[in-house]
């Protein structure tokens, strides 16, 4: 069957469309996006302004025509830390229901984080033994360890970088001490969770997940996107500390002449950098592996796991 994830996140409005069944691995056959920022869309008083909406919903029309045209039989759609964190969350999701038809399904961060752990799982199979898996959104920084499908731990923090950059560096280029600043909120924030992680010893491997980690690799010298899903690429600690430094003292624009860098993603790349190395210093990680798959594809293997085996 060919099924229609819609994907509602800080950053973007993502359908990624693909063929699936139950014991199968999904392959992918469209995919639509737009740049839509919600997170940086909120008002003083942390709600979506109506501005916000009106473009959230027509985004969602747009998506809902690309569903169509492609022939998706069934639509999975959901939001994330954006429209979970809305002061008026409620009041978006019913108009997003009554004007587009679309009932979306708010995940909350430990979701995101179970359900990205599980599409990490599933690339790397059992094989991999114990997984740490790290993915920065543009609003939270997810979290999950385990040896099974389910982890054992699982936590999101609000440490996405593009609510990071929104409220901790306004400068280009960012002010030295504003940088510094935020590294010692980044480092504070994970560093209250590692005792939920350690106790469970030391993992057999450590993957990272999101645009943020890929772009960084391709920094650090990784494939391109256009090799191919199956080339291996990793990011490793000593390469993103010299980038962390490098990208502290870059403007947007320089920023958005580097390899691998989208123009709608450079201004928050520091931020995401940042929590990045706070992550895997906190740790202790030295190299980590990017897996293709994240919260959308884990959002379709649980739909496939609950339709049972064809």
């Amino acid at each position: 069957m060919r099924l229609g994830v819609l994907d509602v996140g800080s950053n973007t409005v993502h359908l990624l469309v693909v063929d699936a069944h139950p014991g199968a691995r999904p392959l992918p056959a469209h995919s639509h996006k737009a740049e839509l920022r919600l997170a940086q869309l909120l008002d003083e008083g942390g709600a979506i302004g109506s501005d916000g909406v009106d473009r959230l919903v027509a985004v969602i029309h747009e998506a809902l025509r690309a569903a169509e045209d492609k022939g998706v039989e069934d639509l999975l759609p959901f939001a994330t830390s954006a429209v979970r964190e809305a002061g008026n969350a409620d009041d978006v999701l019913a108009r997003v229901q009554a004007e587009t038809g679309v009932a979306l399904q708010v995940l909350s961060g430990a979701e995101e984080a179970r359900l990205t752990f599980l599409a990490a799982r599933r690339w790397f199979g059992w094989s991999a033994g114990k997984l740490l898996v790290l993915d920065i959104g543009g609003g939270s920084l997810e979290i999950a360890y385990g040896i099974d499908e389910e982890p054992d731990a699982a936590v999101s923090l609000p440490l996405g970088a593009g609510r990071l950059t929104a409220a901790w560096l306004p400068g280009d280029p960012p002010d030295p001490e504003d940088v510094r600043a935020l590294r010692r909120h980044v480092r504070t924030e994970i560093a209250r969770t590692i005792g939920e992680f350690s106790r469970f010893g030391v993992p057999d491997h450590v993957v990272a997940t999101s645009k943020t980690f890929k772009q960084l690799a391709r920094l650090a010298g990784a494939a391109r996107s256009t090799e191919g899903l199956y080339v291996q690429r990793e990011l490793k600690r000593e390469s993103l500390e010299v980038w962390v430094s490098r990208l502290s003292g870059m403007t947007n624009d320089e920023r958005c002449e580097l390899p691998g860098v989208s123009d709608g993603r450079a201004g928050q790349l520091l931020a995401g950098a940042l929590v990045a190395e706070g992550a895997m210093d906190l740790f202790g990680v030295e190299r980590l592996e990017i897996c293709p798959w994240a919260l959308r594809e884990g959002v379709i293997l649980r739909r496939l796991d609950h339709m049972g085996p064809a």
